[in-house]
């Protein structure tokens, strides 16, 4: 089995020496012998982690396998016995240091508690930062997307996943939003080194932020209770807002979503894609009932950006329906936003911004 280019005769041990024929060479380090090991699992096609190493192992694994030439088979033979052995005697392994052992009980402990104790050790967590970046939240990232420099945010804004970055874009201002899309065109010349520096100062960033007990803001969580909420208790609590705090009370209307948002924030072109997942039944009392709760704005929106057949057919069915109670409507028109919001979660869906149509 060939490892390495073919060396010149006499040229036949890891690092130069002739073992005698038929005996491995038992000189070899456990460095040399580790660089082995690797070399052959590789070739069998094993997938091995060695990102996790700590940066300097992973150098000293480069260089050893850089000074290695070709195995003879029955050194090749001890060398896996020997390592064989070695797993076999292993009872059990913990993992090294508060930072593997922080590592290792992820999702088992308090949040809280893996803070502090990270704190308290002065830990800084190895591997790739973007792996634990992509775990956090949006509303999180958001934050970080307005401070940084415009270049930051559009590599930060380039490693995460689709769906997440619409998801953030959509948060951001529009100015700030065009700007960083546009520098995502200039990345092209960013180093690797570059990309992780950035990464590393990111998760330090998100690490020192103190933990929170509920992920949402509070302005996402008091919206989500009002768009299941019925339009009279809607109305009523904003009202109350406005009077304690206007501010707040304007940024819960910007996240509340209802019916009668649909025509201002949802584009044409995704309209037949909403339509699929909304029940028929749903469709036509929301729609019946759209002129009587003040929302007939919405549904001539729907009407007007579908296929005339269609609008014709519904229209009839409407019109068969007859009068609507206003709590079969108030269900209906709760079921279709319902709809809306768990397709714009699963990233099916797009909202447009209250700030875009301001703009």
């Amino acid at each position: 089995m060939d490892f390495l280019p073919m060396a010149p005769m006499g040229d036949m041990s890891p690092l130069g020496g002739t073992p005698a024929p038929g005996k491995p060479d038992l000189t070899l380090s456990r460095k040399a012998k580790a660089a082995i090991v690797v070399r052959l699992l590789l070739n069998e096609g094993a997938d091995i982690p060695l990102e996790d190493l700590p940066e300097e192992l992973q150098e000293q694994l480069t260089k050893q396998m850089g000074q290695m030439r070709v195995v003879d088979r029955d050194t090749l033979q001890h060398v896996v016995q020997e390592f064989a052995e070695e797993v076999e005697r292993i009872g059990l392994s913990f993992p090294g240091g508060i930072a593997g052992a922080l590592s290792a009980l992820d999702g088992k402990i308090s949040p809280k508690t893996a803070a502090r104790l990270a704190k308290e050790a002065n830990v800084r967590e190895t591997g790739d930062p973007w792996v634990r970046i992509k775990d956090v939240g949006s509303e999180r990232l958001v934050p970080v997307m307005q401070e940084e420099s415009i270049e930051v945010a559009a590599v930060l804004l380039s490693k995460l996943d689709v769906t997440k970055a619409a998801e953030i874009l959509g948060k951001l201002p529009g100015p700030r939003a065009r700007q960083i899309t546009f520098a995502v065109s200039q990345t092209g010349a960013v180093t690797p080194d570059a990309v992780d520096r950035i990464g590393r100062s990111i998760a330090d960033q998100l690490s020192a932020l103190p933990l929170r007990a509920f992920d949402e803001d509070p302005v996402d969580r008091v919206g989500a209770i009002l768009n299941s909420s019925t339009s009279v208790t809607r109305d009523d609590v904003l009202e109350g807002l406005d009077e304690r705090d206007e501010g707040f009370a304007n940024a819960v209307r910007k996240a509340i979503f209802t019916f009668g948002n649909i025509a201002e924030r949802i584009a044409p072109r995704d309209l037949p894609r909403v339509l699929r997942d909304i029940d028929q039944a749903d469709l036509i009392a929301a729609l019946g009932g759209a002129e009587a709760a003040g929302m007939k704005a919405s549904a001539d929106f729907i009407l007007e950006n579908m296929s005339g057949r269609m609008a014709d057919q519904l229209r009839e069915e409407i019109e068969e329906a007859g009068k609507q109670k206003p709590a079969d409507v108030e269900a209906a028109m709760s079921n279709i936003v319902a709809t809306i919001r768990a397709l714009e979660a699963s990233g099916d869906l797009l909202l447009i911004s209250p700030d875009e149509d301001e703009e």
